[in-house]
């Protein structure tokens, strides 16, 4: 299923990914760091919400209290549980 999951408090501010289980796939970032998220948008792809959260739940952007790493590892999971609750 497709996901638009809005960010909070870093550069990008929306993050449109595709769930299949709990495997994640087209991941694309609207904003911030083009070139950065472009990558780890590649390298997370078919990662389980799991693993995605083990590599980057808790990575931080300078003084904020997440980065756009951490919010995927937010959304993803969020968008899981909600697709739980909706099955």
């Amino acid at each position: 299923m497709h996901h638009d999951m809005p960010t909070q408090m870093t550069c990008s501010r929306l993050i449109r990914f595709d769930l299949d289980g709990d495997v994640v796939t087209n991941i694309q970032f609207e904003g911030g760091c083009n070139g950065n998220l472009k990558a780890i948008s590649k390298l997370v792809n078919g990662w389980t919400v799991e693993k995605i959260e083990e590599y980057l739940l808790g990575n931080l952007c300078g003084q904020r209290p997440t980065s756009c790493a951490d919010q995927l590892a937010r959304v993803v999971r969020r968008a899981y549980e909600q697709e739980k609750k909706g099955a």
